[in-house]
């Protein structure tokens, strides 16, 4: 398993190294081990306490979500078809502080990201089915959601298709100017 820094602090891609042959591959899509040796986060290991999925049609956009507080560590990747995946930096002591990046991730190179705690996420479906799992390092806490529309102008994320579908919650969040003035900044 290759894993490879990216332009955010912190945020990790992994990109399994399938062994492939006539009845199709076998890949192994995360070894705590060895992910645990890249960590630059003193303390932290890969404990992850719950797994979820969610299925997209071409064109939805689910994001871009945030945990206040402690945040939450979470590994992504797209089981099936393909996605636009964004990450936006919230940590108002990061170097990389308010930046993002996107990255594809589909079911042919099998990467997954890892988001540190601090990070806005988000994804738009760019083929006609994605389900996309997620691994979070501790449980869901409603009262903690932080939610950033995904068309704000000042993030002016570049989606790379036409929105199709959003739900109420994406359609109604917050602003990045909202967000910043939160913080104090």
């Amino acid at each position: 398993m290759r894993i490879e820094t990216t332009e955010l602090a912190d945020v990790l891609v992994l990109t399994p190294e399938p062994f492939r042959d006539g009845r199709g591959l076998f890949t192994r899509t995360f070894d705590a081990e060895e992910f645990d040796a890249h960590l630059e986060q003193p303390g932290f290991s890969a404990s992850f306490v719950q797994d979820s999925q969610s299925r997209s049609y071409r064109g939805v956009v689910r994001g871009m979500h945030g945990r206040a507080g402690r945040g939450e560590a979470k590994l992504v990747r797209c089981a099936h078809g393909a996605v636009h995946d964004v990450l936006v930096d919230i940590r108002p002591n990061s170097p990389t502080f308010g930046r993002q990046e996107a990255f594809a991730l589909d079911d042919s190179d099998f990467r997954t990201l890892y988001v540190p705690p601090g990070f806005l996420h988000g994804f738009q479906a760019v083929s006609a089915v994605a389900d996309v799992c997620y691994r979070i390092n501790r449980p869901h806490d409603p009262a903690e959601d932080i939610g950033i529309a995904y068309d704000d102008p000042d993030l002016a994320i570049g989606w790379p298709q036409p929105v199709t579908v959003v739900s109420d919650r994406d359609a109604a969040g917050h602003s990045w100017r909202e967000l910043l003035a939160a913080f104090g900044l």
